[in-house]
């Protein structure tokens, strides 16, 4: 069994080795765009500029990955404000683009606020959304966002939970299971470092958030 201060350096140089790959991939989209526009110009089989787009869509995809296994992988630094509305923070997460996906927001309880990292948490929370609606029990089927507060605990705290997903054994926010995996361990970092939780039931995922007292209903 290893040291901890081993594993500790060995994970501190896989994470620049991550980073060096994805700046070198990078490099690669660069060199394979100009290529992709010289051939524009000129009139080049189908087949051709096809393959080329689609290198350049693996490049893109692969160090999007690694720059989440980067930031996964360093700690996070968040710029926290006070009094963050939440339903304001939910509002602004983006409706999905594939053919009859949609997502209801239910505010139930409103002026819930704490103090948060908006942009952080706006991207954990689009992240969360786009992992539940790959859960969702049907292709049509809407995921139900709702947003409340917490009864009976001593800390005040919101409640945001999508419901109306299909029962998964695995646990979303830890399996690492591909690209959607690393991102919705991020998001859970993400949540974790605002004193938050995540939590994955039978049919939901819930997130719990702690919020300034006085506010909320």
């Amino acid at each position: 069994m290893q040291d901890p201060y081993t594993l500790q350096e060995l994970g501190r140089a896989s994470i620049q080795i991550v980073h060096d790959l994805k700046n070198q991939l990078n490099g690669l989209k660069l060199y394979a765009t100009f290529l992709r526009k010289r051939m524009e110009k000129s009139e080049r089989p189908e087949d051709e500029r096809e393959t080329l787009a689609k290198l350049i869509a693996g490049l893109e995809r692969a160090a999007t990955d690694m720059t989440a296994l980067v930031r996964y992988g360093r700690p996070l630094e968040l710029r926290r404000q006070p009094h963050v509305a939440l339903d304001k923070l939910l509002s602004s997460v983006e409706q999905p683009e594939e053919a009859g996906a949609s997502v209801e927001l239910n505010i139930e309880a409103a002026g819930l606020a704490g103090e948060y990292d908006a942009a952080a948490l706006t991207e954990a929370l689009q992240t969360i959304t786009a992992g539940a609606l790959n859960l969702r029990r049907a292709a049509d089927a809407p995921v139900s966002i709702h947003l409340l507060r917490e009864q009976a605990t001593d800390a005040p705290a919101a409640l945001i939970e999508w419901r109306n997903l299909k029962s998964n054994e695995h646990d979303v926010f830890r399996s690492f299971a591909g690209s959607d995996g690393l991102r919705l361990s991020l998001a859970a970092k993400i949540i974790e470092a605002h004193q938050g939780q995540v939590e994955q039931q039978a049919d939901m995922l819930r997130v719990r958030l702690p919020i300034q007292t006085g506010l909320g209903s």
